[in-house]
């Protein structure tokens, strides 16, 4: 939650500077903005944690059922392809709503660009099981999770940049976390299976 609290006043901020009709009563209020915007990332942060633990049950649901790893692999990068084209086309069709003629080619792009790096330093720290996984988790529950910028009423770039951002960056920082406190905590269990019994 604190990652998306300041990853969403970092992004928020840039906006901001960049585009003064960004934020409540413009800059002269920076310091309200940003406190709003942090309370925001808080519940950005908090609903990455939701979708990550979602995808945690749903990976061992699938596992459970499936029983062939390449298979669930496979299913989950397919999902991942289909979920990149998916989103553009769907923003294609919006480009007129949306007054922009560049975020259904950019957006797609730039996620699937940064997930692919995100996947290939999970999978540098672990092993190549974890790429696809990382890959689908990064791009498929993120852009689940900032849905409503994406296809709500008020959708527009803005809210779009504003919300992926610090879901992405959210869900790179558990995931990227994961094996050190899987790691940490099989220590801890094997330790506390060592002690003799009292």
């Amino acid at each position: 939650m604190a990652v998306g609290g300041v990853v969403t006043i970092v992004v928020g901020s840039i906006m901001q500077w960049t585009d003064a009709s960004f934020g409540f009563m413009g800059l002269e209020a920076a310091g309200f903005n940003a406190a709003m915007m942090a309370l925001v990332g808080l519940l950005f942060g908090a609903f990455s944690q939701m979708g990550f633990f979602a995808y945690m049950t749903l990976n061992y649901i699938a596992l459970s059922v499936i029983r062939r790893n390449y298979m669930w692999n496979a299913l989950q990068a397919y999902t991942t392809l289909f979920a990149l084209g998916g989103i553009g086309y769907l923003l294609y069709q919006d480009r007129v709503k949306l007054d922009n003629n560049w975020i259904f080619w950019v957006l797609p792009l730039g996620l699937g660009l940064a997930s692919w790096a995100v996947a290939y330093y999970k999978a540098k720290l672990t092993n190549n099981n974890a790429f696809i996984p990382t890959l689908f988790l990064q791009v498929v529950v993120t852009l689940l999770e900032a849905w409503p910028s994406i296809r709500g009423e008020e959708s527009n770039v803005t809210a779009m940049i504003f919300m992926i951002i610090p879901m992405f960056v959210c869900n790179a920082y558990q995931i990227l976390w994961l094996h050190k406190l899987v790691r940490k905590q099989q220590t801890t269990d094997s330790a506390s299976d060592a002690k003799p019994a009292v």
